[in-house]
C-alpha cells in the first residue's frame, strides 16, 4: 500500500510542477498583452476543462507534460519576408506559419507573441524553467533547513567491546576493552565536549580524538538530562580506511582491507536528520544543478549504456539514467521503506527537487520544441536589432522561428524514442534502491 501511495504522491508532485511551469509562461505572457487561448496540464484526451475569460484551462489524460497556447508564436511570411519554398520541408514551414496566423483574431494582431520585444520574449520563455528552479530551491530549503538531512549525530549509537586487529572478528582473551567502554560510555549518551573542546558535530569529535596525544582527557556527556564527566584515553590502533567520496571501506589489490594507524576510542554514532543552516541551500542547489547538467551533457553516452544493459551486454548500475517508470519505482520504494515517516518524506521531497531541477536544465537545451529553442530565437532577434540600432539601420523583422520547426519535429521524435527506451529499460532491467 505504501508503494502505491508513493507513486500517487510523486504523480501529484509532478502534476503540480508541470502546472506551475506553465504558469511561469502564462502569467508574463498575459502581463505583456499576449492572448493565451489554452492552458493544459498533460497531453492526449481532455479529462476536464473550463473557460475563464479568453483562456481554456484543462487537464488531459497523459500527465507527462503540458502547454500554453500563445497566439502568434510564429510570424507570418510577409512579416519576415519569407519566400515560398518547394518540397516537404517548405510545405511544413508554410503550414506552421498559416496555423499560427489563423489563431490571431481580427483586430488583435498587436497581441501576437512574435510582436513582443526580445527581452519580453525571454521573460515569457524562461518563466517556465525558472519556475521549476524556484520549486527545486524551495524544496531543498524545506529539506535542509526545515526537516534536515541524514547525518551522523553526536549521540552514541554503539560502544565496542575490545581493541582487536581488523582481521579478527571476535574478541579474544587478553584483548583490552575499547577506551569508550573503559571510560563508562553508554548507548544514548550525547557528546558535549572533549578536553574542554566543545563538540557540536560527529566530525568535530573525530578531529578532537585524532589530534589527542593518548593521555586521559575529560569527556563530558549528557545522560538522562544530566551532564557527566568521564575520563577517555584514545589509543593508537590500525583501523580501516574509508573513501571520503563513497564512504566505503578501501580494499587493496590483494583483497585485504587498507588500514591506517590512528587514535581510536571504539564507538560509533547514531544517524539522524540534522538541520542545516540557510547558507547550505545555495551550495546544495548548485551541486544539484551541476550533477543534473552533467547528466544532460552526457546523455547520449548514458543512453548507450542503457541500450547495452537492455541487450544484456552489461549491468545497469545505480547511476544509470532512468525514465518516468524508474522515477516512480524509486518513489514507491522510498514510501515503502522500513524507516521513520520523516525520513521517507525527506526522500520524496528530494526526488521532487531533483525532478524540477531536471525540468529546468532540460528545458534550457537550445532546440525546439523545448523552451531553450525559443530562447535562442529571441536572443538572435535581440542581437540583430541591437546591431541595426548601433549602425543606424531599420529595425529588423522578428526571428523566423518557423524555419526551425522541421528540426523541432526531429527533436520530438528523438525524445519520444528516448522515452520509450527508458520505459522499457525500467521495466526489464530496473534500477532500485535496494
Amino acid at each position: 500500500m505504501e508503494f502505491v501511495i508513493g507513486l500517487l504522491v510523486l504523480l501529484l508532485g509532478l502534476l503540480v510542477s508541470i502546472a506551475l511551469h506553465e504558469v511561469g509562461h502564462m502569467v508574463p505572457a498575459k502581463r505583456f498583452g499576449v492572448r493565451v487561448s489554452r492552458y493544459m496540464v498533460g497531453f492526449g484526451p481532455t479529462l476536464w476543462s473550463r473557460t475563464r475569460g479568453e483562456t481554456e484551462y484543462g487537464i488531459k489524460a497523459i500527465p507527462l507534460g503540458g502547454y500554453v497556447r500563445l497566439i502568434g508564436m510564429f510570424p507570418p511570411a510577409d512579416v519576415v519576408g519569407a519566400r515560398p519554398r518547394a518540397g516537404r520541408i517548405g510545405e511544413l514551414v508554410t503550414a506552421v506559419r498559416e496555423q499560427s496566423a489563423e489563431e490571431v483574431l481580427p483586430g488583435e494582431e498587436h497581441r501576437a507573441f512574435y510582436r513582443l520585444s526580445a527581452p519580453k520574449k525571454l521573460v515569457v520563455m524562461l518563466g517556465g524553467p525558472f519556475m521549476n528552479l524556484l520549486i527545486a530551491v524551495v524544496l531543498m530549503a524545506v529539506v535542509l533547513v526545515g526537516v534536515g538531512v541524514p547525518g551522523l549525530s553526536t549521540t552514541v549509537g554503539v560502544v565496542g567491546d575490545c581493541v582487536r586487529p581488523v582481521t579478527q572478528e571476535e574478541c579474544e582473551p587478553g584483548d583490552p576493552p575499547v577506551p569508550a567502554r573503559a571510560a563508562g560510555l553508554q548507548e544514548g549518551d550525547v557528546l558535549v565536549s572533549l578536553d574542554g573542546r566543545s563538540i557540536g558535530t560527529w566530525q568535530e569529535f573525530q578531529e578532537a580524538v585524532a589530534t589527542s596525544d593518548g593521555s586521559a582527557v575529560p569527556l563530558v556527556v549528557e545522560r538522562d538530562g544530566e551532564e557527566l564527566t568521564l575520563e577517555l584515553a584514545p589509543v593508537l590502533a590500525d583501523r580501516p580506511v574509508f573513501d571520503d567520496a563513497t564512504g566505503e571501506m578501501q580494499v587493496a589489490d590483494d583483497g585485504s582491507v587498507v588500514t591506517r594507524e590512528t587514535r581510536y576510542v571504539g564507538l560509533s554514532p547514531t544517524s539522524e536528520l540534522l538541520r542545516q543552516p540557510w547558507t547550505s541551500v545555495p551550495e546544495q542547489v548548485g551541486t544539484l544543478f551541476t550533477s543534473t547538467a552533467q547528466i544532460v551533457l552526457t546523455l547520449p553516452a548514458r543512453l548507450w549504456d542503457v541500450v547495452q544493459a537492455v541487450l544484456g551486454l552489461e549491468e545497469r548500475d545505480a547511476t544509470s539514467v532512468i525514465g518516468v517508470v524508474g522515477v516512480g519505482r524509486v518513489a514507491g520504494e522510498i514510501a515503502a521503506a522500513d524507516a521513520d515517516l520523516t525520513w521517507r518524506v525527506v526522500g520524496m521531497l528530494q526526488v521532487l527537487a531533483s525532478l524540477n531541477m531536471a525540468l529546468f536544465v532540460f528545458n534550457l537545451i537550445p532546440l525546439l520544441p523545448l523552451d531553450g529553442g525559443h530562447v535562442v530565437g529571441a536572443l538572435w532577434e535581440g542581437a540583430k536589432r541591437q546591431v541595426a540600432r548601433l549602425r543606424g539601420l531599420p529595425r529588423p523583422a522578428p526571428a523566423d522561428v518557423a524555419r526551425m520547426m522541421p528540426l523541432a519535429y526531429g527533436v520530438f521524435a528523438v525524445l519520444a524514442v528516448m522515452g520509450v527506451l527508458l520505459i522499457y529499460a525500467d521495466l526489464v532491467v530496473p534500477v532500485t534502491l535496494r
